[in-house]
């Protein structure tokens, strides 16, 4: 069988739109699962000591050492206001680096890589909005997975 182009494809489904192929890690945070392009993603870390900053918000847990690079650490659960949980085997922390600013965020699970059509990722109804969300998509297994604005949370917007 001959290989098709993405403009082939996309046309033969019904889009007017050559599909935006995207490379997405997915990851589980409160009763969300979410995916962030792996162009931010530097790397995951599992059992990372935090030491813990006095008078800042509580969704800032802290900062971290890694290899000499300090790192603020966002639980991002806390931040979208979802309650605080036990960290447990399966929570890690993304590493990111977002034009150059480099952070880490705190997830309850991280899933798989992914390949996302950007063009078929809708806006989230105004009802279900919340804070470092900027899309939804259902994926053909019937899961739907909101997209994180990892811009937004390293401009802190």
């Amino acid at each position: 069988m001959a290989e098709q182009s993405i403009l082939e494809m996309s046309i033969e489904n019904g889009s007017t739109q050559p599909a935006a192929i995207e490379r997405c890690l997915t990851f589980d945070s409160g009763d969300l699962t979410m995916f962030i392009s792996t162009e931010y993603v530097t790397e995951i870390i599992n059992n990372q000591s935090i030491t813990y900053l006095p008078l800042l918000p509580p969704f800032i847990k802290g900062i971290i050492n890694l290899r000499g690079q300090i790192l603020p650490v966002v639980d991002i659960r806390l931040y979208m206001g979802k309650p605080e949980t036990v960290y447990d085997s399966h929570t890690c922390i993304i590493v990111l680096n977002v034009n150059s600013i480099s952070l880490g965020i705190i997830v309850d699970s991280v899933q798989k890589v992914v390949d996302i059509d950007l063009n078929q990722v809708h806006p989230i109804p105004l009802k279900r909005q919340q804070k470092l969300l900027n899309g939804m998509i259902k994926m053909e297994s019937g899961k739907v997975l909101m997209s994180f604005d990892s811009e937004a949370l390293a401009t802190g917007y």
